[in-house]
């Protein structure tokens, strides 16, 4: 085995650059003549601009110029695109308002961006926007997901009726139904998954310069992936060939779905560092990361479950109510609809599945993909009903999905949602997780707790997650002339460790040092297209064009050593020693010396391969969370949890287990107590730290984590991913805890966030 190969906990290498302060983010880099942006953002959630100002602005100490919506809007380059167009489910166009850059005759969310001040220092340009005078008309708004499609609601945009975005589904609605009405029991459930903040650690930021000359912008901003927005500031803003704009993206202090958009702020520092001819940087703030980064979640769901006699699913049926927020985001509409389709009916042979989506618009911020994008709201809506059918039918909650889970011997198994899982071992997963988290021994748990005041639950949720995005991915690999192999892979790393694993993986197929391996990502110039990071692709997409750009090296190398061996290629061989070989001989020459002598004879190793996925994985796992809630207070402590997972072949187990530690801590800061909270007139009163609540080290406990490897049959390598599964299983396994704990009061479902507040009250009203 490899030192740095598959299953090394290999430590990260890019934590030593980070640890000294040497990590590369948005704001750390600056230009020499550059000037400041600073955005003038709408107070209101629902106005219209009667007038815009700028006068003084223009005047204040320091300004260089302020660009208003007017100006983008003569050059038809006003618009921030969305990627996912949608249709309604009887085949027509769902409307499709613009969402500009910078608006120029109504606002429709708190933060929405009305001008653009560019100045000498960032001081001057933050001054100068107090003085943009925009006189505004407040119209009423809403911010309710379902309130928004009554009658007499505010219109968002007036061209969409009842706020409607798109009207979606997936199945036969008149066969599903026959089935719920010959059930002999039906569970029905309400459910609400709340709206979050993404908060990453770093804000968002731009900066972009103009070579004239050359006629190209530069632009160095923190993104999951260069290529949208190389392609948005191209296509939409500049209007130019896309080989006239480059896009750098170095560190990134976290993305989790966000920093995959396009973003107005992209438009305006790229239209300013044009027109000004010099560079202009724009860094948002956390008010701006409120206001602005795309939240996530925000659904109100009616599920329901068919059940016959014995506990067997027969259908599913789920309509759901999703909020967009103001505008239609960048791959907005996918996520509630087919991107939550894909894990719907969980890990269970559920026989017959109805999915109905409304899309709305609401006077609050756009909503997209977080961490999971779907998939960690079907999880929820499936396992809160099954865990609900068990008890409404008095079988045990462990029982009640071991008869329902799609057992090993039917792999691959065709779900109703049209998805094929390819390998999968569920029960074995779930039995593992039972008994790691000592699921048997509750019941001296429960008992003890109560002499302190504490009712305690335990809740389990089986997840199952398919991972997803684009299918082409591209790897090259160079041998610059200073003797290190330079690695261009085409995803975007947000934090995950991208540079050890793929130098790991490179280290084992050509046995160098992973030190001499340099991973180079997040650069349009240097890497023609990349498929960018998202939907947990990354090391099951970039393994694969890895493993073909190393086997072309190899191949080239084979023919050269050949050559230099005086030997026929068929007889050698490139050995685990890193030298090629001529068969049953001594006689070898290594790697680097191959690259070498081929430079001198103007020759290459270089490798440059794009492959496509065709069928994606689908990582899955069993979470057992315990709680304890205290009756004089409703507080909610987790104080136990259990993970057993299927990631197939791990690479870098150290890389995961880190994976799903933050994953669960999302999942279950939503669970209990994210909560993006608007009042009537929609105004964000969670909009800052003071009123969102984040997870603390202290409200986590150890998390007990372990892996039951189930190759996967869609991926080479057999692994199946694992970026956003803690995330997928945390917030129904917590829900279900906290749902347990209550039941003896007889509480039979809360919604997300479990507050003190709200826990308290249904105690309360209950007793």
């Amino acid at each position: 085995m490899a030192k740095f190969g598959f299953s090394q906990s290999t430590r990260r290498t890019e934590d030593n650059r980070f640890l000294t302060g040497k990590g590369r983010y948005a704001d750390d880099l600056n230009l020499s003549g550059q000037a400041w942006g600073w955005v003038v953002r709408s107070p209101h959630a629902n106005a219209v601009i009667r007038s815009i100002d700028a006068t003084a602005a223009k005047a204040a100490p320091g300004v260089v110029d302020v660009i208003t919506g007017s100006e983008l809007d003569a050059a038809d380059a006003n618009n921030v695109p969305t990627m996912v167009p949608m249709t309604n489910r009887d085949g027509s166009a769902a409307p499709l308002p613009k969402h500009p850059v910078l608006c120029t005759d109504k606002v429709r969310h708190v933060g929405d961006s009305v001008a653009f001040v560019v100045a000498e220092t960032l001081a001057e340009a933050k001054a100068a926007a107090e003085l943009v005078e925009v006189d505004y008309e407040m119209l009423d708004a809403v911010a309710d997901t379902v309130l928004t499609l009554e009658d007499g609601q505010p219109l968002v945009h007036d061209e969409v009726a009842n706020n409607l975005a798109y009207d979606w589904d997936y199945g036969d609605e008149a066969a599903n139904a026959t089935i719920f009405d010959s059930a002999a029991h039906v569970v029905k459930l309400d459910l609400v998954n709340n709206k979050v903040v993404v908060a990453s650690m770093e804000p968002r930021g731009a900066l972009a310069e103009f070579d004239e000359a050359a006629g190209k912008l530069t632009m160095h901003t923190g993104t999951q992936g260069v290529w949208i927005v190389r392609n948005h500031i191209a296509d939409d803003v500049l209007k130019v060939e896309k080989e006239k704009v480059r896009v750098i993206t170095a560190d990134v202090g976290g993305g989790f779905g966000m920093k995959g958009m396009l973003y107005p702020e992209h438009g305006m520092v790229s239209w300013a560092a044009r027109k000004l001819k010099r560079p202009v940087k724009w860094t948002g703030e956390r008010a701006d990361a409120f206001l602005t980064d795309n939240m996530g979640r925000d659904h109100v769901s009616q599920a329901e479950l068919a059940l016959d006699a014995d506990g067997t699913v027969l259908a599913m049926r789920v309509n759901t109510v999703a909020n967009m927020g103001a505008y239609l985001f960048t791959y907005a509409g996918f996520i509630p609809t087919m991107a939550a389709l894909k894990v719907l009916p969980g890990v269970y042979d559920v026989k017959n599945l109805y999915y109905r989506v409304k899309g709305v618009y609401t006077h609050t911020v756009p909503v997209d993909a977080y961490r999971g994008a779907g998939r960690p709201e079907a999880i929820y809506l499936m396992e809160r009903l099954l865990e609900t059918a068990a008890i409404e039918l008095g079988i045990d909650r462990v029982e009640m999905r071991r008869r329902n889970m799609i057992p090993a011997a039917a792999m691959p198994f065709r779900t109703a949602a049209n998805e094929t899982y390819d390998t999968g071992d569920f029960v074995r997963v779930m039995d593992a997780a039972v008994q790691q988290s000592d699921w048997n021994g509750i019941d001296a748990r429960r008992t003890e707790a109560t002499t302190r005041g504490k009712r305690r639950g335990i809740g389990l949720a089986y997840y199952i997650e398919s991972t997803m995005g684009g299918a082409e991915e591209t790897c090259a690999i160079k041998f610059p002339a200073d003797g290190a192999i330079e690695v261009l892979v085409g995803t975007q790393s947000t934090g995950q460790g991208h540079e050890t694993a793929y130098a790991q993986m490179v280290a084992e197929r050509f046995h160098v040092p992973m030190e001499q391996i340099r991973v180079i990502q997040g650069d349009s110039d240097l890497i023609a297209s990349g498929g960018g990071t998202g939907g947990s692709r990354s090391l099951t997409a970039e393994a694969w064009a890895i493993r073909d750009a190393t086997d072309e090296v190899i191949n080239k190398g084979t023919d050269i050593a050949a050559d230099i061996l005086e030997a026929a290629s068929d007889d050698v061989q490139f050995g685990d020693d890193g030298q090629f070989r001529i068969a049953g001989t001594d006689r070898t020459v290594g790697l680097m010396d191959v690259v070498d002598k081929a430079r001198g004879l103007g020759r290459s190793l270089d490798a440059d391969v794009e492959i496509s996925v065709e069928n994606w994985t689908f990582p899955n796992g069993c979470h057992v969370a315990e709680v304890e809630v205290d009756e004089g207070t409703g507080h909610v402590q987790l104080v136990s949890y259990s993970i057993v997972d299927d990631f197939g072949v791990i690479l870098n187990p150290m890389l995961v287990q880190g994976q799903v530690h933050g994953g669960v801590v999302q999942g279950a800061g939503q669970a209990l107590m994210e909560d993006a909270v608007y009042d009537k007139d929609a105004q964000l009163i969670s909009g800052s730290f003071m009123d969102y609540a984040m997870p603390r080290a202290d409200d986590m406990p150890s998390f007990e984590f372990s892996n039951i490897e189930v190759p996967c049959d869609n991926n080479p390598f057999g692994i199946k991913g694992c970026g956003e599964a803690g995330t997928v299983g945390a917030a129904p396994a917590v829900m279900n805890a906290v749902v347990d704990a209550l039941s003896g009061l007889g509480v039979r479902h809360i919604d997300m966030p479990a507050t003190p507040e709200r826990v308290w009250r249904a105690m309360n009203a209950a007793s």
